[in-house]
């Protein structure tokens, strides 16, 4: 309605010439009242309007707020590292469906994790180092996540979000631990770290267990499936989202697959496709288990796509350590005409240089974020939580417990660099059990920062365990990742000043980190949970099929 019709209406539908030519009167009826008169009437209804306008402002800002909580969709691959997509420039995979998301995603060229699996998901999960969480392994009652942090579901929580996990967990197998009892509404994993694992601790998946037709362990009872382990988890996942997708609450789904992880087993047709060209079984597993991950993560797009969800959710693919070689050395051939490859950089998965924990990091929110940009500020694990509460509108963290960041202002274009004001720390760990850790302090550890990584412990100049035990000593390093990103040069010598000041920040770590390694005199526990529910649930019904939801 324009507002000469408006005032007409409000001024008793007097025209504009009428109420001119009687300046200072009003008509009610058939009488002319005053100017005195024609105010108290005005008022009421000036503040009516008002009242009108205000609160639809507020219903528009309420619907805004809620437009600007989107599904995120995270996945995490065991082991892959960065090497094996296409895009990162593989001579022979064969990625098409992360090669798309990587054309149509955002970048983070320099994303670092730790250097092995347990740890990284409980920096994910909590904004800040795995050894602040407990966890220094992963096994021995020393993968578990301490149960005094807050974590992300928990966090997410605040903003309405519901969440569920498909796949590897790997951060505790007693029931206190268990996803579902600390923030995730849906829970469809196995055990341990990898299917059919056990060890002589708590940490062991349901017994007899294979990467076909395993038993899964789904709210807390296990239900006996049909197929392959990654497919079947991106079933449970898109059956899950298909179920929240029209839903009030916005849903947060964590896609955590245990391959490639070993024992390196894929799907008849991958692993056919490597043996073919004559690789051994080893790679050839290793390798087919990826090409299935880009399988599904093409059925993962392509329901997105089905559902409309692309322009309310965010994909985004990273893996959760560097690369494991699955019986294959850097400098030699995987198969004849087939090299190995891992983009240049030194170290693999469980070494603390770039390749033991740089990972792809691609995040695609269509119509909100730009595609096809790289940055390479380095970012990392513990920034996740941060930045996911930044996106979900949560300004209030965990107290004393997130030292991530969020780089939501990348992403959203606001800024196209962040400080370079902080270290990022990693360490191996995974002394033996009862050791003093105190004794493994300057051993397999790194510090990063925008330009430096120094190294030490016998990391920097490939001083294997084996080694070491021989009396070769260790030596750190420093090198200029901007101008050496393969860490071929040591130029300590010529930067003392620089890897000094960045081992007395690690110093600085370590003594912070150190009271909070609550694992370390864990005793190991007598029973494997697993094991035990398993006998419990098969002496009082069985183990029901799972009958995945229709897609």
């Amino acid at each position: 309605m324009h507002s000469q019709e408006l005032n007409a209406q409000v001024m008793g539908g007097i025209s504009h010439d009428d109420h001119k030519s009687r300046s200072g009167f009003l008509r009610q009826g058939k009488h002319w009242v005053g100017k005195r008169a024609r105010l108290l009437y005005q008022r009421p209804m000036q503040s009516v309007l008002r009242f009108l306008s205000v609160l639809i402002c507020v219903l528009c800002g309420f619907n805004q707020a809620e437009a600007k909580k989107p599904n995120i969709i995270l996945v995490i691959t065991d082991d892959q590292g960065y090497g094996p997509v296409g895009r990162h420039g593989h001579p022979w995979i064969r990625t098409p469906h992360l090669d798309k998301l990587y054309d149509t995603s955002t970048r983070f060229t320099r994303f670092l994790v730790s250097p092995t699996c347990a740890p990284t998901r409980s920096a994910i999960m909590t904004g800040r180092h795995p050894m602040k969480n407990g966890v220094t392994h992963t096994i021995l009652e020393r993968e578990r996540m301490t149960l005094k942090a807050t974590i992300l579901p928990q966090v997410l929580k605040q903003a309405g979000y519901t969440s569920g996990i498909f796949g590897k967990w790997h951060l505790g197998d007693e029931e206190p631990y268990q996803p579902h009892t600390r923030g995730f509404d849906e829970a469809f994993i196995h055990g341990a770290g990898g299917i059919g694992q056990a060890y002589k601790c708590s940490c062991a998946d349901a017994p007899g267990n294979k990467y076909f037709n395993p038993v899964i362990r789904h709210n807390g009872s296990f239900v006996k499936t049909q197929g392959y382990c990654t497919d079947l988890f991106f079933t449970a996942a898109l059956g899950w989202i298909k179920a929240k997708k029209d839903g009030d609450a916005p849903f947060f789904a964590y896609i955590t697959t245990n391959a490639p992880h070993g024992p390196f087993v894929a799907p008849p047709k991958n692993t056919k496709r490597f043996t073919d060209l004559g690789f051994a079984a080893k790679p050839a597993g290793f390798y087919g288990m990826i090409e299935n991950i880009d399988e599904n993560m093409g059925r993962l797009m392509g329901k997105l796509k089905e559902w409309d969800l692309e322009e309310n959710t965010i994909l985004i693919f990273m893996s959760d350590n560097g690369m494991t070689p699955a019986g294959s050395r850097p400098g030699q051939q995987v198969a004849k005409g087939h090299p190995f490859f891992n983009a240049g950089m030194k170290g693999m998965k469980g070494s603390a240089d770039e390749g033991g924990v740089r990972v792809p990091f691609f995040v695609r929110w269509d119509g909100h974020w730009k595609a096809g940009r790289d940055f390479d500020t380095v970012s990392a694990h513990i920034d996740l939580l941060p930045t996911f509460a930044a996106i979900a509108g949560i300004k209030t963290l965990p107290k004393n417990q997130v030292a991530g960041r969020s780089f939501l202002p990348l992403l959203t274009g606001e800024k196209k660099t962040l400080p370079d004001d902080r270290y990022l720390f990693t360490h191996k760990a995974r002394w033996k059990t009862g050791a003093n850790p105190e004794n493994y302090k300057w051993k397999n550890f790194a510090v990063r920062s925008q330009r430096w990584r120094f190294v030490g412990g016998g990391t920097a100049v490939s001083v294997s365990e084996r080694q070491r035990k021989e009396g070769i000593s260790p030596k750190d390093a420093l090198f200029d990742m901007v101008k050496d990103p393969g860490q071929r040069i040591n130029i300590i010598d010529q930067h003392p000043e620089v890897a000094e000041k960045m081992r007395a920040a690690f110093n600085k770590f370590w003594k912070e980190a150190r009271p909070l390694m609550v694992n370390e005199s864990a005793p190991m526990s007598t029973t494997r949970p697993f094991h035990v529910w398993y006998a419990e649930q098969m002496k009082s019904g069985g183990i029901p099929d799972w009958k995945p939801s229709s897609l």
